[in-house]
């Protein structure tokens, strides 16, 4: 057993860099679920999510010896899963994020408290109202939320700043909270 678990998996991934396919299949039936719901929650498409799962780990087995082992493979696949994600978005939608500057910061976290008497069916419906959102807040919401990246990490994914993240999280509340109060 492994002292910590970043590198839980190690052998089969040194079996990945040697090419072998049963240890692909292996890496492949542990990660497959993760992963497409990850894309799946950033397209909001099950066929291109299934495209999107199945070509990022293709790319992940062909550049196998880029992987660094200071991360966990999950992660370090679901980096790659995230990336295509937002090409097919950007591709697809002209995904566009919108400055902070241009809007200023008169939002408050405070005006975004939601009491959770009744999660399951509360986490249903904001899950829900986060796929209604356009592109810009529903990602941003996506990767903080539900993916649980925090605002420089979102920043280096889009190719951000950090505060446009925080100003996207949250207008993308703001948002969310005013589509859940019409349902």
């Amino acid at each position: 057993m492994e002292k910590n678990n970043i590198n839980i998996h190690n052998k089969l991934i040194k079996k990945c860099k040697k090419g072998d396919s049963k240890a692909q299949f292996e890496i492949y039936e542990l990660y497959y679920k993760a992963m497409y719901n990850t894309s799946l929650r950033i397209v909001k498409n099950t066929d291109a999510a299934e495209d999107i799962m199945q070509e990022s780990f293709l790319s992940a087995f062909n550049k196998i010896d880029t992987y660094k082992e200071n991360v966990s493979f999950g992660a370090w696949l679901k980096k790659i899963v995230i990336n295509k994600s937002l090409d097919y978005i950007k591709k697809e939608k002209n995904f566009e994020t919108i400055s902070i500057d241009e809007f200023g910061n008169d939002i408050k976290d405070d005006d975004f408290k939601i009491d959770y008497e009744e999660q399951k069916k509360q986490i249903e419906n904001i899950v829900s109202g986060i796929n209604t959102l356009p592109d810009s807040y529903r990602v941003i919401l996506s990767l903080y939320l539900l993916e649980g990246y925090d605002h420089e990490e979102i920043g280096e994914i889009l190719n951000i700043t950090s505060s446009t993240s925080r100003s996207q999280l949250t207008r993308g509340k703001r948002k969310l909270l005013e589509t859940l109060k019409q349902a």
